[in-house]
């Protein structure tokens, strides 16, 4: 029997990337970043899709290559449809039904949210690995997500509880902003945070009804405190970062982790998983470790070259629609707002 090869490709925001599987087994990730934004203090859209233009046929290149394959034995081709920035989206869309016409290849369609989650089942050679057991429960924390998500199989997955406003990763990038920290804030907050103490400063927690998450109440909070600190002491934020870090990083894991159990017990589901780019943050995942061992959970936790935005994650996504055989028209227009 041939091989299934998919050739993944995303650029949803302002990573480039390209990947490719053998069937479950990743061969090839391929990842551009790009620094242009930094400056800015934020992605700025027009920028990331010219950058994006610029990446593509290499990074593809590049990822064929490492995998150590012909673009002639690939099975299938899977892009990120949405959601995303519209002009990077239509980059790799449009990057995609070139390349899928010219060897007649089918395209596979996928929906970045629900491609973090399902980035638990990548495997690698020579590597142990056990993958989340249906159903389970996924927290999709980024910048711009905060779910809880019930997985209920690679296709069947169900948002039950989601933020209001702010999402996480949001709420450390506009925080780290008011500390003069640059962007992207949160890897920094979490860095600093390392010498700082948690227990230092006091924040609000949201009293929001079900599953769902609020982070706007937190970043007012912490606003009205660093003014009134400042307003007696100007060098209070320079003197304290590291605890204000702490002390935020706290005050957002407690309320993502508190409405997860919440939903574990009331769902009596054990199996517990993280995706998306805040999962990289390190009291996040040490978080997870401590419930598992106090409420018996068997967690799930991506390595830190699947929590950023990456082609891995949009190829194993691929693989299991193609098994559907779960194919898009060459006509498909990507979207920038959808949810799981």
């Amino acid at each position: 029997m041939r091989p299934i090869y998919i050739l993944g490709i995303e650029s949803s925001c302002d990573d480039t990337s390209a990947a490719v599987i053998q069937g479950d087994c990743l061969l090839s990730n391929v990842i551009a970043s790009q620094k242009v934004h930094e400056i800015y203090g934020g992605v700025v859209p027009e920028l990331a899709s010219r950058a994006h233009q610029h990446n593509i046929v290499p990074v593809v290149d590049l990822a064929l290559k490492q995998a150590g394959i012909d673009k002639s034995q690939l099975s299938a081709l899977a892009y990120t449809r949405g959601p995303g920035l519209m002009g990077s989206l239509l980059v790799g869309t449009s990057f995609a039904k070139g390349f899928a016409r010219a060897l007649n290849l089918p395209m596979i369609d996928v929906n970045h949210l629900q491609a973090h989650i399902l980035a638990h089942f990548i495997r690698q050679k020579g590597e142990e690995h056990t993958p989340p057991a249906f159903p389970f429960l996924c927290l999709l924390v980024s910048g711009g997500n905060s779910q809880i998500v019930l997985v209920k199989s690679y296709k069947d997955m169900e948002i039950i509880g989601q933020t209001i406003d702010d999402a996480a990763g949001e709420a450390f990038d506009k925080c780290a902003k008011m500390l003069g920290l640059p962007y992207p804030g949160g890897p920094v907050i979490d860095k600093m945070a390392q010498s700082g103490d948690p227990e230092a400063f006091h924040y609000s927690h949201p009293q929001v009804p079900d599953f769902n998450y609020s982070f706007s109440g937190l970043k007012t909070s912490f606003l009205y405190h660093l003014r009134d600190e400042m307003a007696k002491n100007p060098n209070f934020a320079e003197e304290r970062k590291p605890d204000l870090c702490a002390s935020l990083q706290k005050a957002v894991v407690d309320i993502l982790m508190d409405k997860l159990y919440k939903a574990t017990k009331a769902l009596k589901i054990k199996e517990v998983a993280v995706a998306g780019g805040v999962s990289a943050n390190s009291a996040l995942r040490a978080a997870f470790s401590d419930y598992a061992r106090r409420y018996q959970w068997r967690i799930h936790i991506p390595k830190i070259s699947y929590t950023t935005d990456n082609a891995a994650m949009v190829a194993i996504c691929g693989y299991f629609k193609y098994l559907d055989g779960d194919f898009c028209s060459i006509d498909a227009a990507p979207f920038s707002r959808v949810s799981v």
